[in-house]
C-alpha cells in the first residue's frame, strides 16, 4: 500500500474493535445519543503521520455509521481520536474516503 492511499476494505479485527472502543464515547458524545451496539464491521486504513482508519461501525439492526479515527505513532503514546463520521449508513454503503 503506498503513503496516503487507501487500502482494500478489510474484515474488522479484534484491534479495529478496540479502536471502535476506545472513540464509541466520542462518537456519543457527539451526536449525543448512546448506542447498545458498537460493532466494527469492516475497515480501510490510510498511512499519513499515523494511520486514519475507515471503519464501518453497526450501531443498531439496520443502522450503521462510518467512523474516520486517526491513531498516532506509536511513539506520541497517545490514544485514537475520532476526526469525523457520517451517520445514515447501511450495510451495503461503501467506506470511501471522508
Amino acid at each position: 500500500m503506498m503513503a496516503g492511499g487507501l487500502s482494500e476494505t478489510k474484515p474488522a479485527t479484534p484491534e479495529v474493535q478496540h479502536i471502535v472502543n476506545e472513540v464509541k464515547q466520542q462518537f456519543e458524545s457527539r451526536v449525543n445519543r448512546t448506542y447498545g451496539i458498537f460493532e466494527a464491521i469492516v475497515y480501510k486504513t490510510q498511512v499519513v503521520a499515523g494511520i486514519n482508519y475507515f471503519i464501518k461501525v453497526q450501531v443498531s439492526d439496520a443502522d450503521y455509521v462510518h467512523l474516520r479515527v486517526f491513531q498516532s505513532l506509536p511513539c506520541e503514546n497517545q490514544g485514537p481520536s475520532l476526526v469525523s463520521f457520517q451517520t445514515g449508513k447501511t450495510r451495503d454503503d461503501p467506506l470511501t474516503y471522508f
